[in-house]
């Protein structure tokens, strides 16, 4: 993982859709000036309430998304025929296990989504698109996901980074009425940010854009590396250096010198086309630059915040499908006498898939409708939909796998040969394990909402333990913290005001009680680490990512209550019991997280991975083929 510092008030937010790249390939270029960069395109103000914020900060502020919000009737009844027609055009015409076989995406498929209108789903109307709302395209993608992971990243790369969304965000009239109605015919688009040696690390960034004297165009010159729909893209949103800004800027691919180099391999997803792409001397007119020069990064990161919540939609998705398999699975496979899934040892595994993807689900729909709505700033619930969907709903899929034992780990089309049901686990695997790592990796969403969970404090005290800062601002800094911790401490420990009950929640109202007290402890432990670890909590990226994890945890909780009830209300009563059994374990993961937060073992874990790093214990691999006795020995004459 590339080294992200946490330094005093400012932690490097994440790249959006790259895996990290390791430091010995980053160009040179100084640590202050990564922050310095990062920092500048990080969103500072909040232009609303946001319930994650409130979470970290020891409130529970139920009324931002109970009761769980309703989308709109109308926009689900303008999206009914799209989404059946959808559905139809998957089953029909879609072979995934081909696509997978193949490597490629069929001409027709891709035709096919284009007469659909699926390359425009978000557009508004004026300029081509379906103009569906955020939630209605989130079902839209978790519907495709439920058949082929390969098409959602053709579809999502386009419309959730691609052009068309920073263009309706922060593109110019003129731009949109050029740009738009293309996309949405089906104009496939792509978002070029990573490099060979930038990663997560956008300062490192040495694409640029030299402006020509007479002011009509810029001169690109570069390479992006991992651009998915790169190789088959008609226009791109690329990242490239203005002097000491990053800009973004719209490219046309059949300009001259832009060349798709080569077209990469992936254990997964093996009809994406994802590629290595390179600029010489390409010619791009000024009016392509969007939002204006130095922002590309803040455009980028602002376009993430609704971008990623397509990965939690189809996770969720990925999830019910593998919900789907071992149920039906645990059901008809008899051992010992009876169904598999009445043995405890299965039907452990299938009440947490089931408990944890109504939970997946809820998280989902809440962050995309909070979108919709419009009144709440979701970075930080975006975020945690991203992370917290990524890494249980793989637990999810594996569990899948080991309940379909070893026809999970055989491929479907091996399956089919033999006559038996082809259902595809073990490409769903392989498929679903990117969506760890795509639009910032889980080490990176986690530091990202560990900066956001801190700036409460930060904007406080960070004074206080900013070794660089001047006496004065220290001063002032301890005279405010003084005022605001008198007031702000004791309410962690004695609540906010009155003793709510929650009985509206009925049978759930424990655990949304359980959620307001851990939210507070939250609070305080954060506030703990500050204390404890001053500037050196740059150092404890462990401790951050508990305390992360315990967020996730209780939004999660809250969003399957809130849920289970509005569900309730319409009749359906089982959404009940699987947000009991979800909140049950989700609370029993919180404590443990609490119990291990200052990792007692950490230090000494991060001494030996420096260790082993150096080489200092390339013994233990002396019995592997492909010369490890001579880099052991390398290593120890070079010490």
């Amino acid at each position: 993982m590339v080294h992200f510092t946490f330094y005093v008030s400012r932690l490097t937010p994440p790249s959006p859709y790259v895996p990290p790249m390791p430091d010995a390939l980053h160009p040179t270029h100084s640590a202050d000036e990564a922050r310095a960069v990062a920092e500048a395109a990080r969103e500072t103000e909040w232009s609303s309430a946001s319930f994650v914020r409130e979470l970290f900060g020891g409130r529970l502020r139920l009324d931002l998304i109970h009761p769980f919000p309703a989308p709109d009737p109308a926009d689900v009844a303008k999206a009914a025929p799209f989404l059946a027609a959808l559905d139809r055009f998957l089953v029909e015409r879609v072979d995934s296990d081909r696509i997978d076989r193949e490597g490629n995406i069929p001409a027709d498929v891709v035709d096919g989504l284009r007469a659909l209108g699926a390359f425009g789903i978000k557009i508004p109307e004026m300029y081509g698109g379906l103009g569906l709302s955020q939630l209605m395209y989130t079902h839209a993608i978790g519907l495709v996901t439920s058949w082929d992971g390969s098409l959602t990243a053709l579809l999502s790369a386009s419309q959730s980074i691609g052009v068309s969304v920073p263009l309706q965000l922060f593109g110019t009239e003129e731009q949109k009425r050029h740009y738009l109605p293309r996309i949405a015919k089906g104009a496939i688009s792509a978002f070029a940010l990573t490099e060979t040696a930038v990663g997560s690390d956008p300062a490192g960034v040495t694409t640029h854009a030299e402006l020509a004297a007479d002011g009509s165009h810029w001169v690109l010159n570069g390479e992006k590396l991992w651009c998915t729909n790169g190789p088959i893209a008609e226009l791109l949103v690329v990242m490239a250096r203005t002097g000491k800004r990053i800009t973004a800027f719209i490219v046309e691919t059949d300009w001259p010198g832009v060349e798709v180099v080569h077209r990469l391999s992936f254990m997964g997803l093996r009809g994406m086309q994802n590629g290595v792409l390179r600029f010489h001397d390409v010619r791009v007119p000024a009016d392509n630059v969007i939002w204006g020069e130095g922002k590309g990064l803040k455009l980028a990161l602002t376009t993430l915040n609704t971008g990623r919540l397509t990965l939690p939609a189809s996770c969720a998705a990925g999830a019910r499908r593998a919900l789907l398999i071992a149920r039906r699975w645990a059901a008809e496979r008899v051992q010992w006498g009876k169904p598999i899934g009445q043995h405890d040892a299965i039907a452990q595994k299938l009440g947490m898939m089931a408990a944890d993807t109504f939970a997946m689900d809820a998280v989902s729909d809440l962050a995309s409708l909070l979108a919709d709505r419009g009144t709440t700033d979701i970075r930080l619930e975006a975020a945690i939909a991203k992370l917290w969907n990524s890494e249980v709903g793989f637990r999810v899929i594996d569990d899948c796998l080991q309940i379909r034992g070893g026809r999970g780990y055989e491929t479907a089309d091996s399956l089919r040969l033999r006559g038996e049901r082809p259902d595809p686990v073990e490409r769903m695997s392989r498929d679903f394990r990117i969506n760890r790592i795509f639009e910032g990796s889980s080490e990176i969403m986690r530091l990202f909402i560990a900066r956001e969970a801190l700036d409460t404090h930060l904007i406080v005290a960070g004074a206080l333990i900013d070794a660089k800062a001047p006496a004065g601002k220290r001063f002032k800094a301890l005279l405010h913290s003084v005022v605001f911790y008198a007031g702000w401490y004791p309410r962690q420990w004695l609540g906010w005001g009155r003793w709510p009950r929650y009985a509206e929640f009925g049978t759930l109202a424990p655990h949304v009680r359980f959620v307001e007290r851990r939210s507070r402890k939250l609070a305080r432990t954060l506030f703990y680490a500050m204390v404890r670890f001053g500037p050196r909590l740059e150092l404890r990226q462990a401790v951050l990512f508990r305390l992360v994890d315990v967020g996730a945890e209780l939004l999660a909780m809250t969003a399957s209550v809130s849920r289970a009830r509005a569900l309730a209300r319409e009749g359906n009563r089982d959404a009940l019991e699987l947000a009991e059994v979800f909140c049950r374990h989700a609370a029993q993961r919180v404590d443990a997280l609490f119990r291990s937060t200052f990792g007692p073992d950490d230090v000494a874990t991060y001494r030996l991975a420096q260790r082993v790093t150096k080489g200092e214990y390339a013994w233990m691999e002396e019995a592997l083929a492909g010369g490890t006795r001579d880099e052991r020995r390398e290593t120890r004459e070079a010490r």
